[in-house]
């Protein structure tokens, strides 16, 4: 049988050595539980207690109690830390979180989405911030901005690594003087833009983007005519990737520079200060460019989406729409009907909700 059009195979019969490892890993699993909690349950904050959590954590990384149980054990080993000397004392916490850290590689090589795992990694970094002199809690950020690099090399779309690049960079930026942080926006702009130079589709890579731009123009307190030399930039840079229209990735980011056409998102965005005939000069230049993305893309539905948006934004900065604006877009709902039938009663009710002229 099939579902989905998937073929349903019937599972392998298992054979009685197979079923017996799986019960005694079940066992074992289920005593190490047990003793884990005994020992939390005596306040056991010993090294074997730790290297049974990590037994555990190991088995079952989501089991995000057992990652509570290793904060309350590390702290204890923080506290005993802090009776000695103080160069005594720096050097056994970084000890300690250095190890943790490392205990942390392995599982999210074979769990990178989850949560616990992430979640558990940050604290062990701002815990280097409150207890360790900034020089050192510094030096653990730096090197956790090389791997988070690594991973993304490895997998340039895990929306997790780049959420946590982002968290790793804030902090640095934190961490630094002024000059500093703005020269680390800079290369995370450029670190950015090579990204997406590997891979068009990386829409992580492109939201990332949008996100230094912002940072990048308040941090050279730019100017409105840099301002819109950025945004020249930008389009001509969405332009030369559309040459592939069909990439759904690009046309989020599309959208994205769109606002800044927006009356209503404008002052968020990096030209704020456009006026009414310049935004509507930009849109209509816009429209006419996307209009040539249908030759020899007439099947794809990106290019109508973009082009009923636009249209509906030169209404918005002019305050109404035109007949000649209206039926364009009634002829681009009728052809996205045809081309995504699936949704054929969205495009209805859009058509529908359309001011009459």
């Amino acid at each position: 049988m099939a579902s989905h059009g998937v073929r349903r195979f019937k599972p392998v019969e298992k054979t009685p050595e197979e079923r017996q490892q799986e019960l005694q890993k079940i066992y074992e699993y289920r005593s190490l539980e047990r003793l884990v909690s005994e020992e939390m349950a005596e306040q056991e904050y010993t090294a074997e207690t730790l290297k049974n959590i990590s037994d555990l954590l190991s088995r079952n990384p989501e089991y995000y109690t057992v990652w509570n149980y290793r904060r309350q054990a590390l702290r204890h080993q923080f506290s005993d830390a802090e009776g000695s000397s103080e160069e005594v004392s720096t050097n056994q916490i970084a000890e300690l979180i250095k190890d943790d850290l490392v205990f942390l590689i392995p599982l999210l090589r074979s769990f990178p989405k989850c949560y616990w795992i992430w979640n558990y990694r940050v604290w062990l970094l701002n815990e280097a911030r409150h207890l360790l002199p900034l020089a050192v809690s510094r030096q653990f950020w730096q090197e956790e901005l090389k791997l988070v690099g690594k991973m993304l090399t490895l997998d340039s779309r895990n929306f997790h690594g780049w959420g946590y690049r982002r968290l790793v960079v804030e902090t640095l930026k934190q961490l630094g003087t002024p000059a500093e942080a703005a020269s680390m926006t800079q290369k995370e702009f450029e670190y950015a833009k090579n990204m997406i130079g590997a891979n068009l589709s990386n829409f992580s890579a492109w939201h990332y983007r949008t996100k230094l731009i912002l940072e990048l123009l308040e941090e050279q307190s730019a100017s409105d005519d840099e301002r819109r030399g950025m945004l020249d930039d930008e389009l001509a840079l969405i332009h030369r990737a559309l040459i592939d229209p069909y990439d759904q990735s690009l046309w989020f980011y599309h959208q994205n520079l769109m606002c800044v056409f927006d009356p209503a998102a404008a002052g968020r965005t990096m030209a704020p200060s456009l006026s009414a005939s310049e935004r509507l000069q930009y849109l209509r230049n816009e429209i006419e460019a996307i209009q040539e993305m249908l030759d020899g893309a007439e099947d794809c539905k990106y290019i109508y989406q973009a082009l009923i948006e636009c249209t509906l934004l030169v209404s918005k900065v002019a305050g109404q729409l035109s007949t000649e604006d209206r039926n364009q877009i009634l002829s681009w709902l009728s052809e996205l009907q045809q081309l995504d039938p699936l949704r054929k009663q969205r495009w209805l009710d859009f058509e529908r909700t359309l001011p009459n002229v």
